[in-house]
């Protein structure tokens, strides 16, 4: 929002410089983007009458003039615009004057060899046009010498701020000049505006027909006729062009006056063009959203496709302009335009944002309304509008009809406690002592603000607060006021308390244990990946309400389904085969309710060594199950996390016959497999590609014992080991896993590892049944083991495995 200084000198009494008011609105929240200051553009600059004007003696171009500017005598100065000519008042530019915006100081010259001292101006060389094809020909009762900035509205300076997305009441100069009057404590005079509308009903306009209450809550249409279109006075097209607002007539001026001055946008019909496309003199104004196959030609020549979402006004239900964003070209207000119909509406900021975005389209007036219009001053700019074009463009009122659906109250009232304010804002520095905020000091910010308070209780002292309308989208909590009263105090004033005991900081248990997992499988040769928690609503559970697109429409229930989607895409860009993971956030239905937690999840695919291919002639080695089975073991290992795995066949994108299921002590918290043959034909991908997923809420819960958190020094055994093989028949239903526990259990302490080395299905082995054979290791700390030793371990070994498993022992 660009903000006039002398325009908002006009409407609060206030004695600071533009730097200081500056100052005061970046610390009460409001970002000073930039200061241009118009005084610098034409400071030398003087009003001259040429009183002379003769041609150049050596150019036909240029002609030498001799300016009158107040001095005792008259400067000499040629000038090379076509439209100077004599008894003109003009703007000078003195010696020693620079213009900052062509670059120019300005110094005694000889041009074709005559002397020249100073220069006639154009509106471009003082910043007030890009270009111009002559000098500047002043008008008015004007006196020679007298400064030209205060005649061209160069005596002003522009302060380009940014308000928060919550104050849209900042989008105007009326509620800048009501924030400025609450931090300086200036006088606030808002606009004169004249009495009510008093039209007379000559019909012509007749009705309001609003099919969409909810989008649009109040609509008025006024009729004036027999206006006279022309170019605004110069004090309107200054105050427009200081807004960063093109001039283009009186009557559309007036619209973008009213709405940079209240913040409430107008749109002017030319009446005559609406009954064109109405094709009647009888018309009814709609508010509804749009029909398939609609268009809308707009004010910026582009014909637009309307869509549902798009919110349109509408005469005799053809579509004239887009609500809120922007007029129709075919209803324009142009040089022949005699009668205006001037809408006022209100329109809800959800309806006006989804129209725009879909059209691509943002405008001073879309603005405003995305971020909510001033529900109850809307008769108020609509009356200054009226007023300034009748005074303006002539014309009179004769009709005026209002469709109104507005809530009957835009007032809150809030409790706010005094105690809570000191407990949220701690203490200010006054005289070199600590106080709270003075009970004085709140009560008249809040009343600066608009505010009306009232005791509820003076022990402990609480508040009712009811906050002004033009505030209330904004202010609806008890903590809204804090901050307001912090803002208008001056956050400067606060002091700062520090802890009064310091304390060591530490990484929790969780983020340890995720930051081993993660330097685990990076040491193993995975990436980590990063992926989006948004999905198509195909592939999950839980929906979402609001959507942003359809492939972003559902939260994920898993991380394998992006893992499989990135091996792909990797895959298909050229760069090999990915071996990733990532941990992140899933979401999922527990007997109908939403439940979230941390997962983690991996891919492996493609060959393992590939560095080391030209030792293979080339040819690429697929993964075996084992491989990959093998890096998960090293990551469970390295957490010293006990993980066993039992096979499962319920999960259609993985292999049947080779996943496992991931469980740590009695709970299942994952699954590990191939991907299934099938989905990796559909999707292009190799055979040889592993997945898994497990979750980690309970991983990090078994992993936080302190036992497994302190490192335990056990020293090794300095003697040799002795080394037994145990082969025999198993059923296959029988897993290596249960085998090599029982194993363990049997074998107690002096049994430090045991290994499968081979397996055997086939001739002279019974049907269901399979041949294994284990390598056993014993050793002792206290000395080398003898037989006599090992053969008992040994031999308990084997009747475990007898009578708990029923095997048939080879060896």
């Amino acid at each position: 929002m660009r903000i006039s200084f002398n325009w908002l000198k006009e409407l609060v009494n206030i004695s600071i410089t533009p730097e200081e008011l500056g100052k005061i609105l970046t610390i009460a929240g409001f970002e000073v983007e930039d200061t241009e200051d118009r005084r610098s553009w034409a400071d030398g600059v003087v009003v001259g009458k040429v009183i002379k004007c003769d041609r150049h003696p050596n150019a036909d171009k240029l002609s030498l003039c001799q300016v009158d500017i107040g001095e005792e005598t008259p400067s000499q100065i040629v000038c090379g615009a076509p439209n100077v000519r004599q008894d003109i008042f003009v703007p000078v530019a003195t010696l020693g004057t620079y213009l900052p915006n062509v670059d120019i100081k300005i110094k005694p010259a000889k041009l074709r060899g005559v002397e020249s001292k100073g220069m006639i101006c154009s509106l471009a060389e003082l910043g007030l046009a890009k270009e111009s094809e002559g000098i500047k020909i002043l008008e008015g009762d004007l006196q020679v010498g007298q400064d030209i900035r205060p005649i061209l509205g160069l005596d002003d300076v522009i302060l380009d701020i940014t308000a928060t997305a919550n104050r849209a009441d900042a989008l105007s100069m009326v509620g800048v000049a009501r924030e400025v009057a609450a931090l300086t404590g200036g006088e606030l005079t808002l606009p004169a505006i004249n009495g009510d509308i008093n039209p007379n009903q000559q019909g012509g306009l007749t009705a309001i027909k609003i099919d969409e209450p909810s989008a649009c809550t109040a609509y008025i249409g006024t009729m004036i006729e027999n206006v006279k279109i022309a170019p605004s006075p110069q004090w309107l097209q200054w105050r427009l062009e200081a807004g960063g607002v093109r001039p283009i007539n009186n009557v559309v001026d007036v619209t973008n006056y009213i709405l940079l001055e209240w913040g409430q946008p107008l749109h002017a019909f030319d009446r005559e063009k609406l009954y064109h496309i109405a094709n009647s003199q009888e018309l009814t104004i709609g508010v509804r959203f749009a029909n398939d196959k609609e268009t809308l030609t707009t004010l910026d020549g582009q014909k637009r496709d309307l869509q549902a979402q798009n919110l349109v006004i509408t005469a005799n239900n053809h579509p004239v302009a887009l609500a809120g964003v922007m007029g129709g070209e075919d209803s324009e207000v142009d040089d022949n335009t005699q009668n205006i119909i001037l809408e006022a509406a209100l329109f809800e900021p959800v309806p006006i944002r989804r129209s725009g975005k879909c059209q691509g389209i943002r405008t001073e007036s879309s603005t405003r309304y995305e971020r909510g219009v001033n529900q109850v001053e809307l008769e108020k700019a609509l009356n200054r509008a009226v007023s300034l074009i009748t005074e303006l463009a002539g014309g009179t009122v004769s009709t005026q009809i209002v469709a109104d659906n507005r809530s009957s109250s835009f007032q809150n009232t809030i409790e706010l406690r005094c105690d809570r304010i000191y407990q949220v804002l701690g203490k200010v520095k006054q005289e070199e002592k600590l106080i709270d905020v003075p009970k004085e000091d709140i009560v008249r910010i809040l009343e600066d603000l608009g505010c009306k308070l009232e005791v509820k209780s003076e022990s402990p002292l609480i508040w009712l607060v009811t906050v002004p309308p033009y505030r209330y989208r904004d202010l609806e909590r008890e903590i809204d006021l804090i901050e307001e009263v912090a803002r208008l105090y001056g956050y400067d004033h606060f002091t700062d308390t520090l802890p009064t005991q310091s304390e060591v900081g530490y990484i929790p248990t969780n983020l340890q244990i995720q930051r081993k997992i993660r330097s685990s499988l990076q040491g193993l040769g995975l990436t980590e990946l990063m992926q989006y928690s948004l999905v198509s609503a195909n592939q999950a559970q839980i929906k979402i309400a609001n959507p942003l697109f359809s492939e972003y429409s559902a939260l994920r229930s898993n991380l394998i389904d992006g893992l499989i989607n990135a091996f792909e895409y990797n895959q298909a860009q050229g760069n090999g085969y990915l071996k990733g993971f990532e941990i992140g956030r899933i979401f999922w239905l527990e007997n109908e309710n939403k439940a979230e937690g941390d997962a983690l999840g991996g891919i492996i695919g493609g060959d393992l060594y590939t560095d080391g291919i030209w030792t293979r002639s080339g040819k690429p080695q697929p993964m075996t199950w084992y491989e990959a089975k093998g890096i998960l073991e090293s990551l469970f290992k390295a957490l010293k996390a006990p993980i066993t795995y039992k096979a499962e066949s319920n999960d259609n994108r993985l292999h049947p016959g080779r996943t496992a299921g991931l469980w740590l002590n009695k709970t299942r918290i994952g699954v590990f497999g191939q991907l299934h043959p099938q989905l990796c034909q559909e999707r292009d991908l190799p055979n040889s590609v592993y997945v898994f997923e497990l979750q980690l809420e309970p991983l990090i819960t078994f992993l936080d014992q302190k036992y497994l958190q302190t490192p335990i020094f056990k020293a090794y055994s300095t003697y040799p080991s002795v080394e037994r093989d145990l082969a025999f028949f198993a059923s296959t239903d029988l897993t290596v896993a249960d085998i090599v526990n029982a194993m363990r259990k049997a074998g107690g302490k002096t049994l430090v590892d045991v290994k499968l080395f081979d397996e055997y299905k086939g001739a002279n082995v019974e049907e269901g049944k399979r041949s294994l054979a284990f390598s056993l290791v014993y050793r002792s700390p206290d000395g080398t083991l003898k037989d006599s030793d090992v053969d008992p371990i040994h031999n308990k070994i084997r009747d475990a495995l007898t009578k708990q498993f029923a095997v048939t022992l080879r060896s």
